[in-house]
């Protein structure tokens, strides 16, 4: 499945020397040389608080992808993040991520109520962030998701869990958004593809055009579960995936979520930075 690549060898600490791109045109993370931004999902630090992992994602030379829930830590402790902080309760963390030099790029997985007046909450909580995307599964909500996208010019995109939840078929979200505004789509987590039984570069290859932004794991087999490896220490063909997303336009956020080692990850999360890092130098 997955062609010998010289990216198996980039050490992990490559990924701190990566130099991140002041022209961004997506706001606001810096871009890599083939115009796509690296972040960490934090819940791949689920162990630690939001503070914490902020610190990690900048030690591996990352960005973030925010989800709901997380405690936030420093001085705020136990608070959660959530859409329902104040703005004083925010600020610490846009202070915390200007001085790490990180930036939040997505948010979610989080429901979205089909309520307008509902939802418009998440998007304003979004763009104080100015986050490029939402990441959500609400396919019920997506007439409100495509109006307030297009009003506060953010990205919807929709994530699959492992079979049997409701979106593991991607045939099933593509029925839906293929003829709804640009700014809808999907978040492409292959690695739960590849619990599915579905081989991720076969789906990429008929969703190309759609995907907005990524959960990329890397696995030992794609017909079952197997748990997150080290970019290019599997058998998913990372290369062909990303080639064919920016074949078709991609220019979004590249996240990655670890889920495994959940105490010790940083190495391995390093390392998949690093094989990204490379990759968008071969291809600028």
């Amino acid at each position: 499945m997955k062609h010998g690549s010289i990216l198996t060898l980039i050490p992990a600490a490559s990924a701190l020397l990566a130099l991140r791109s002041k022209a961004a045109p997506i706001p606001p993370p810096a871009l890599t040389p083939a115009g796509f931004s690296i972040a960490v999902q934090c819940w791949s630090f689920k162990e630690f608080t939001l503070f914490q992992a902020i610190e990690m994602a900048a030690s591996a030379g990352a960005h973030v992808e925010l989800f709901p829930g997380q405690k936030i830590g420093g001085k705020a402790g136990d608070l959660r993040f959530s859409p329902d902080l104040t703005h004083d309760q925010l600020q610490p963390v846009l202070d915390h991520l200007a001085k790490h030099q990180v930036s939040a790029v997505n948010f979610g997985v989080i429901p979205v109520p089909k309520s307008e007046n509902k939802a418009r909450k998440i998007f304003k909580f979004a763009k104080k962030l100015g986050l490029y995307a939402i990441t959500t599964e609400s396919l019920d909500a997506l007439d409100t998701l495509e109006k307030l996208a297009a009003e506060y010019d953010i990205k919807v995109c929709f994530h699959n869990h492992p079979k049997p939840t409701s979106l593991w078929d991607p045939h099933k979200i593509w029925k839906v958004i293929e003829n709804r505004h640009e700014h809808i789509g999907y978040c492409a987590d292959i690695g739960h593809w590849a619990s599915s039984g579905l081989d991720p570069l076969t789906v990429m290859e008929k969703i190309a055009t759609r995907v907005r932004s990524f959960h990329l794991k890397d696995r030992q087999w794609i017909d079952g579960w197997s748990h997150d490896r080290p970019f290019g220490t599997g058998v998913i063909d990372l290369i062909a995936i990303l080639d064919e997303a920016r074949n078709h336009g991609f220019a979004g956020n590249v996240t990655i979520e670890y889920e495994h080692n959940w105490k010790t990850s940083l190495p391995e999360i390093a390392q998949c930075v690093g094989y990204l890092r490379a990759y968008a130098r071969m291809r600028a």
